[in-house]
């Protein structure tokens, strides 16, 4: 499967994101000369909004597209705010919403190494679609690690949004609703989105 490459924080540096929005806590050290910001086209800004959104989430083209033209045939809510809602339902995000992966990265990693549980059944697919009432949890074998107990130190004092339940010291949780766009925390304008693939 295709990988970006690219550092984290260059392209966060690149992209205008603070790295925290990827659950990276490093901090830039020190600044590269003070350039002249370059006055950005439409389209440009539309397209910088749509590597945001790939970037954060982790997602390629042809996903992304497949996500916007699913969040086009949804019969509620915007296309943009159907968009946001459909990233953020991902599996892996979840995992890192309620605190049992330190990055979205780590997250799919630990989904498709088969060490989550939706249910009661394995699911090895970061992409897999959340729905209300799902019961997440990690797998028996691999709570007591101590890959867990590391990953629990540094995500035990963030905030879970009030969207999903997390128990962190059984390393389980719950969907309690489809989270509104205001209780989605990316820095992400959908709307510029939605405008570039009208085009």
């Amino acid at each position: 499967m295709a990988r970006d490459m690219t550092p984290v924080l260059k392209k966060c540096r690149a992209l205008g994101i603070e790295p925290a929005f990827l659950g990276v806590e490093k901090k830039e050290s020190k600044k590269h000369g003070a350039s002249r910001p370059r006055k950005m086209s439409e389209y440009g800004m539309q397209l910088k909004e749509k590597q945001k959104a790939k970037f954060i989430y982790g997602v390629l083209e042809k996903p992304f597209r497949n996500y916007y033209e699913k969040a086009q045939k949804l019969k509620y809510g915007t296309t943009g705010e159907n968009l946001m809602i459909l990233l953020e339902t991902r599996l892996d995000n979840v995992l890192f919403r309620m605190g049992f992966a330190r990055t979205r990265d780590e997250a799919r990693q630990i989904v498709s190494h088969r060490g989550v549980k939706v249910n009661g059944k394995i699911v090895n697919i970061p992409s897999f679609a959340v729905k209300v009432g799902d019961a997440i949890e990690i797998k028996e074998g691999v709570k007591s690690s101590q890959r867990f107990k590391d990953i629990i130190e540094v995500t035990g004092s963030r905030a879970t949004p009030a969207w999903v339940e997390a128990d962190k010291e059984k390393l389980s949780g719950k969907i309690l609703a489809i989270p509104a766009r205001d209780q989605i925390e990316v820095p992400v304008n959908e709307v510029a989105i939605v405008e570039l693939y009208s085009k």
